[in-house]
């Protein structure tokens, strides 16, 4: 039986308590830690958690014998978190981004290779139905090439939600929806795609006055063999439709799942390949369905791996090619430069001070509160 502790107590907390909850003879939950004492035990208390005690400093928890800690703290924790844990012995699954700069995910790289212990990164869209198909159409090559790829991560969030008091800073939030909600779907296009070899990206704040990031950004990607690819991060998308397409040289497939194929008349204009299409969707149905999906899903998977000593499916390298790309948005979009990959460390955005001095201040946080009422939140799992 896997002993597991959670690090914070936020909204974020809670898919994580019940994704483990979903596993009883495999695990149990003995710990929650926050700042705010009363916050973990109201986790405690809500989920019926008898075994486990509220803690309000974490550091009581590196001399304690935990198999797996869950770290749902803000990104500016992230690194040092995962380091102290895996330098005592614990096995991490750390939220999403893996960390406010390329530095800290080295150091939390580092860490898990000299220690030996599993890291793995939330990204939990990667088990959802719909991603695992599409990963598996687009390996099978019956689309062809991909010349195109369009991310469309829409949110939308009200001006207060950056008035507590980690968010919308560069220093403890460490961006906005590029690295805070794209971050799902940056990470499943890099899944599928690999990552691009250069970036040109813009930004903007264009609804809320009390933040420091952006709260909408474009970036435009190039890739090796010469397919495009752009990316929108949005929190100002009212239905928060998500969707990531594919524009095959014979077909166009996207999650959520849509299929389009077209071949050519005798002038070059385009007339419906529907045996192509009727092959492709043949092919989309005879794949199975995810078990466990989203947050159940990446802990069943990191579950297993401590259980048998498989691989992980979202790892430390994975986390930092997502962060890196991120970066490399901030970067372009700050400086106006076209950015070109991989980023060393002597970038000037390398490090979390470095970000912090080189990308664009929009305003002033001008409000600050520690906390909001429990209400339900939005996790990135939407697609169908």
């Amino acid at each position: 039986m896997l002993k597991v502790a959670i690090i914070g107590a936020g909204a974020i907390s809670r898919a994580h308590i019940e994704a483990y909850l979903q596993f009883p003879e495999r695990c149990t939950i003995v710990a929650i830690s926050d700042i705010y004492e009363d916050k973990a035990q109201e986790r405690i208390d809500q989920f019926q958690l008898k075994d486990a005690r509220a803690v309000k400093e974490y550091k009581e928890l590196l001399q304690a014998d935990i198999d797996l800690v869950s770290i749902c703290t803000p990104p500016y924790t992230h690194a040092s978190l995962t380091v102290e844990f895996l330098e005592a012995g614990s096995h991490v699954m750390v939220e999403k981004p893996m960390a406010s700069s390329l530095e800290e995910c080295d150091l939390m790289n580092a860490a898990a290779q000299r220690t030996g212990k599993l890291l793995s990164v939330v990204a939990q869209n990667r088990f959802k139905t719909p991603m695992m198909k599409m990963k598996s159409v687009l390996d099978s090559g019956l689309m062809g090439k991909i010349v195109h790829v369009q991310v469309d991560s829409f949110w939308w969030r009200g001006h207060c939600y950056y008035d507590l008091w980690w968010r919308g800073t560069w220093e403890k939030e460490g961006g906005g929806p590029t690295l805070n909600h794209a971050v799902h779907h940056i990470d499943a296009l890099l899944w599928m795609m690999g990552s691009p070899t250069e970036v040109q990206a813009f930004m903007s704040n264009v609804s809320h006055d009390n933040a420091e990031v952006e709260d909408l950004s474009i970036g435009m990607l190039r890739y090796a063999n010469g397919s495009l690819g752009q990316i929108t991060s949005s929190v100002v998308h009212h239905g928060e439709e998500q969707q990531l397409i594919f524009q095959g040289a014979k077909a166009r497939a996207s999650a959520p799942w849509k299929v389009k194929a077209s071949t050519s008349t005798s002038n070059g204009f385009p007339e419906p390949n529907t045996a192509l299409e009727e092959e492709l969707q043949a092919f989309y149905n005879t794949l199975p369905e995810v078990i466990y999906e989203g947050h159940v899903g990446q802990i069943d998977n990191v579950l297993t791996a401590i259980e048998t000593g498989a691989p992980v499916l979202i790892d430390g390298i994975s986390g930092r090619q997502t962060l890196e790309l991120i970066t490399g948005i901030y970067k372009s979009a700050s400086t106006g430069e076209l950015v070109k990959f991989p980023l060393d460390a002597e970038d000037a955005f390398y490090t979390r001070s470095g970000v912090q001095a080189k990308a664009t201040h929009f305003y002033e946080k001008n409000t600050s509160i520690e906390n909001f009422a429990p209400q339900t939140i939005t996790t990135g799992s939407t697609f169908k």
